[in-house]
């Protein structure tokens, strides 16, 4: 079958791979429909340390379940899917309390071992999926592939974001970074009932794409005065990090009020970061992280999507076949795209 798989020295190729089968009995393979380029794709592709060569890459997926083991209960032959973009035993400590996360059989597909140990992605023609009745949600009547493929992720991380942050109706909300899943955190905190929302992004386009779904923009220049206008001075009860490392929460620490609450999203680039502890601890802030999780949340997530509260096709600026994903992958890391979805 046909894959894409990591090459080394930053860059992605589309090749032959042997097919994968059912390996275990909770296992099913699922046919992609859909794919997509992920920010975290570009992250490990430019950033590799823990991503072999060959690795098939790809975490955001939905197609057609096309082989199930014994023990799949909640999945048929035929049914169409979305996958969450990491694994979890349901079964765990961890997973009975929603903390998918922390489960000791947690893959995440097509991320080498940066995340625990490698399991092949789905930028592919097939996909094997472990603990399927786990990590697969079924696509409702109403939701289309093209959302269905940003629900285990992208959407998944937006509403992770909001659900840690503790939203309170009519809380003034800043995004900080207007990059896909910005622009979806901005989508949930409006649907989730937030007052006034800021998305601050340096990218024009990104900035007209977030006012024209409900948002009020800035550059990083006019946060800053933008985010006192429209608070009395105070600063804003939530701010979302949606870029990571130093850039994204130095930012976040200078938009948020006092007893505000600062939650990140993005991928850290660096080991450590230097928080400003004093102020933290005088003015009472509380900083917190989130990963997405669609096994814990799809629910909610997918009733936002069927509602039409959320359109998290939005974000998509191109759809490309599976042998176009490289220069997918350029596009995108040269922010000439905000979301490739991939057909299979």
């Amino acid at each position: 079958m046909k894959a894409v798989l990591y090459a080394g020295d930053g860059e992605v190729r589309v090749d032959s791979v042997a097919e994968p089968d059912v390996l275990a009995p909770t296992d099913a393979v699922v046919r992609v429909r859909r794919a997509a380029v992920c920010g975290t794709d570009l992250h490990l592709v430019a950033h590799d340390a823990g991503l072999p060569r060959g690795t098939v890459l790809g975490h955001e997926f939905a197609g057609e379940v096309v082989a199930v083991g014994d023990a799949v209960h909640g999945h048929a032959l035929g049914d169409l899917v979305a996958g969450a973009d990491f694994t979890a035993c349901g079964q765990c400590w961890w997973c009975r309390r929603g903390d998918h996360w922390e489960c000791a059989d947690r893959r995440f597909f097509g991320t080498g071992v940066t995340y625990g140990p490698a399991l092949a992605g789905a930028q592919a023609e097939l996909v094997r999926v472990p603990f399927a009745d786990t990590v697969l949600r079924p696509v409702p009547d109403g939701v289309p592939l093209d959302a269905a493929v940003l629900l285990g992720d992208t959407l998944a991380t937006g509403y992770a974001a909001i659900r840690r942050a503790e939203l309170a109706p009519g809380d003034s909300t800043v995004v900080v970074g207007g990059g896909p899943v910005g622009q979806l955190t901005s989508l949930v905190a409006q649907a989730c009932g937030a007052g006034a929302v800021v998305v601050v992004e340096p990218v024009a386009p990104r900035r007209a794409l977030a006012a024209a779904e409900g948002a009020l923009v800035t550059d990083p220049d006019g946060a800053a005065e933008l985010v006192a206008a429209i608070t009395d001075g105070r600063g804003a009860d939530v701010v979302v990090d949606a870029i990571g490392g130093a850039a994204g929460l130095d930012t976040a620490f200078t938009l948020v009020r006092k007893r505000g609450t600062i939650v990140s999203v993005g991928v850290p680039t660096t080991q450590t970061h230097s928080v400003p502890v004093q102020r933290a601890f005088a003015d009472e802030l509380t900083l917190r992280f989130a990963i997405g999780d669609v096994m814990r949340d799809g629910d909610q997530i997918t009733a936002l999507v069927r509602s039409g509260a959320v359109d998290p096709t939005v974000i998509v600026t191109e759809t490309v076949p599976l042998d176009e994903v490289p220069q997918a992958y350029r596009r995108m890391a040269e922010r000439r795209t905000l979301k490739s979805l991939v057909t299979v």
